[in-house]
């Protein structure tokens, strides 16, 4: 967590489109702020090249019409929060459980964009208005399956952590890229409250999720 604006924030850009790149980069630099691009590409690109200096905040453009690997987003793995910018609810729901910080709409000002990619480093969440009930309410229907708010990906990956894979096993196990893997093991440590591996499968076992 970031405690002063003397030092610039650190900012990748992930976005497939090189035009989305282009105008948020612009976007971005013509505000004259503390935010400053140090790494820009897709997420294939950034992901295989190594910065000097780490990230402190990421800004995900997500795309038109986003997809991933079995139907999840891939969000960029960069060990830095990250802000999605994505073009409707459905996207803004993908991208939260992929490990978004915070949702804004694509269409979004300068202005709000840096006000919000701050708030991010910092370690805060932010959401657009309209996309706000999707941090407020758990989703009922296909996205949510326990008392813990956990999608059947989550409840899958919950399995693989009690049987003690690693995300590169459990990556394997389901067909999905490492960093997907990664992402999901994070959200279940978020949904469940807890820190560690182990202490989640404790708390899973606790509520019946799970069997150790």
């Amino acid at each position: 967590m970031r405690d002063s604006d003397a030092t610039p924030v650190r900012l990748t850009l992930v976005a497939e489109d090189p035009l989305a790149r282009g105008a948020l980069s612009r976007a971005v630099s013509e505000q004259g702020s503390d935010v400053v691009v140090t790494a820009s590409g897709t997420l294939v690109e950034v992901e295989s090249s190594s910065p000097q200096a780490a990230a402190d905040v990421v800004l995900w453009d997500v795309g038109l019409h986003p997809t991933g690997s079995g139907g999840q987003l891939d969000a960029p793995d960069l060990g830095a929060p990250v802000l999605a910018l994505v073009p409707d609810e459905t996207a803004g729901e993908g991208a939260l459980s992929a490990g978004a910080r915070g949702l804004l709409f694509r269409d979004v000002a300068p202005a709000p964009l840096l006000a919000a990619l701050r708030a991010v480093a910092r370690g805060l969440t932010v959401f657009d208005p309209a996309l706000a009930a999707l941090r407020a309410t758990p989703r009922a229907s296909a996205h949510t399956s326990t008392p813990e708010g956990l999608t059947p990906r989550e409840r899958e990956v919950l399995t693989l952590l009690a049987e003690g894979l690693s995300n590169k096993a459990i990556a394997e196990r389901l067909d999905i890229s490492e960093h997907t893997a990664k992402f999901h093991v994070n959200a279940v440590l978020a949904k469940l409250g807890v820190q560690r591996r182990t202490e989640a499968v404790v708390r899973a076992a606790r509520l019946g999720l799970v069997t150790i």
